[in-house]
């Protein structure tokens, strides 16, 4: 992207990529990326709404840059819990004033508090992950990093490692990775210019901890990737479970259609979209549960065209996987 960007999927099938991961649960998100992020829609089917924002000073804002600065993984907001953003996302947004959005949508991402953290601990992990985006090829190391943050009088390796589940070591090796795997796939910059510009001082241990952490070398991971191209693949998985997953759940089923064998299938599937066979079934029973929900149909209803037996075990499925009862789900709102 070459400006702060929202991103707004009105529908599709199959799964999106940004920064090297696949995502196959964007439904009912709005997604914000930062710029010089990147994002690829894995089908042809895709109908987006994107709005860019050119007026830089407005992510210098402390409580702004929670939308857009990543973690983990995707910064996001969920429209179907904040009636104030589907109205900024109606047909009439297109006339008024798009910075407005980023207002009601910090206000909802503070709202679904992804991380159990206050409004105090928040600057504190995004000042941790500011730091980090600045000076990651400068190789300091997470005493180096934490030394800078905490003067403000909080534990910030204890905070990140407690509210966003890694260590700020682990942080900076992601955002290592993920710097080197741009350069590589969207450049045309040597191997070795490349390590030395992320801080690297031996071209071939850079080589190395890049296949240690992509199964790939350098040179492999050139070749491979095809930011233009669709994978057909991952395409024709996602139009089969589209087509049976409310009846078929069984990998076997799945291994037939496409004439291989699960183990082969299983593997393949991890390999090209970075998750399990078993998991985007699952998420396509949800998403469309949620559909079904959200159109009115009874939960009774509902657990009998997905194939449940029970329909306590349709709302156990359910709340394992969305966090949150059908019921729950259906009521839901988020109020300013």
């Amino acid at each position: 992207m070459e400006n702060h960007s929202l991103i707004h999927i009105l529908s599709g099938s199959g799964g999106i990529q940004v920064d090297f991961k696949n995502y196959f649960d964007w439904q009912e998100k709005v997604i914000f990326l930062e710029k010089g992020q990147y994002i690829k829609f894995l089908s042809d089917d895709f109908e987006v709404r994107k709005i860019q924002f050119s007026d830089e000073t407005k992510f210098l804002n402390k409580e702004v840059r929670v939308l857009f600065k990543h973690l983990v993984s995707l910064g996001y907001i969920n429209v179907m819990e904040c009636e104030d953003c589907q109205a900024f996302l109606s047909e009439s947004m297109r006339t008024g004033n798009s910075a407005d959005i980023i207002d009601i949508s910090s206000k909802q991402w503070y709202w679904q508090n992804p991380f159990n953290a206050n409004r105090d601990e928040y600057q504190i992990i995004f000042d941790t992950k500011e730091i980090i985006d600045k000076q990651f090829f400068n190789h300091l190391t997470s005493a180096d990093l934490v030394e800078l943050i905490n003067e403000r009088g909080y534990n910030a390796q204890e905070l990140v490692k407690n509210k966003v589940g890694l260590s700020v070591k682990n942080l900076i090796g992601v955002k290592r990775l993920v710097e080197s795997q741009k350069e590589i796939a969207f450049t045309e910059k040597s191997v070795q210019e490349i390590s030395y510009g992320l801080g690297f001082k031996d071209p071939a241990y850079f080589n190395r901890v890049f296949k240690k952490s992509t199964g790939q070398s350098p040179a492999q991971f050139r070749k491979n990737f095809d930011y233009k191209h669709r994978d057909t693949f991952s395409q024709d998985i996602i139009a089969l479970l589209k087509t049976h997953h409310t009846r078929e759940r069984r990998l076997e089923f799945y291994a037939d259609k496409v004439n291989l064998s699960v183990k082969t299938l299983s593997k393949k599937v991890r390999a090209k979209m970075n998750t399990s066979l078993g998991q985007l079934i699952r998420l396509e029973l949800l998403n469309t549960a949620k559909l079904m929900l959200m159109d009115g149909e009874s939960i009774t209803a509902i657990a009998h065209r997905l194939g449940f037996e029970e329909t306590n075990h349709f709302s156990s499925f359910f709340k394992h996987y969305a966090h949150t009862t059908p019921m729950e789900f259906k009521s839901k709102k988020y109020s300013p």
